[in-house]
């Protein structure tokens, strides 16, 4: 028996298959999710999602959103999400180096800029993570060709 999973970002859809668990970065904790489980929404901290089909995973990361499960699907509505294997370590590496030297200057005038470098720098490093935890570990995960 699977469930349905989509995981969608702002630009596009990242994932979509029949697996057989799904494991969230709920806001209130890690949540694992089987076929025929109960209906929850809730929002997604940063972190990865797991689906893993057939002993095989592919890891995603994500930088909060929404995930809405039913018996039969988990839909993710993700601020940003992408598979951990198709990261481009050194442009996330540069990324990370280009928050950091704005945010030393201090809190610039515009609030919002401030924010944005913020977010920024969260999700350059969620995605140096992913990279370390999953692809140099060698573990069994692997790219869809969805």
């Amino acid at each position: 028996m699977t469930i349905r999973c989509e995981i969608v970002s702002q630009d596009r859809t990242v994932f979509t298959g029949d697996v057989d668990i799904v494991v969230l970065p709920g806001a209130a904790g890690e949540m694992g999710i089987l076929p025929k489980h109960a209906p929850v929404l809730t929002t997604l901290k940063y972190g990865f999602i797991r689906v893993r089909k057939n002993g095989k995973e592919e890891v995603f990361a994500v930088a909060g959103g929404v995930a809405e499960v039913q018996p039969d699907i988990v839909t993710i509505l993700a601020d940003a999400a992408e598979n951990v294997l198709e990261i481009d370590e050194a442009r996330a590496d540069a990324a990370r180096k280009r928050a950091e030297e704005i945010l030393k200057k201090g809190v610039p005038a515009d609030t919002d800029a401030y924010l944005a470098m913020e977010a920024a720098l969260r999700r350059s490093n969620l995605r140096l993570d992913a990279v370390r935890r999953y692809r140099k570990g060698g573990s069994n995960i692997h790219i869809s060709e969805n």
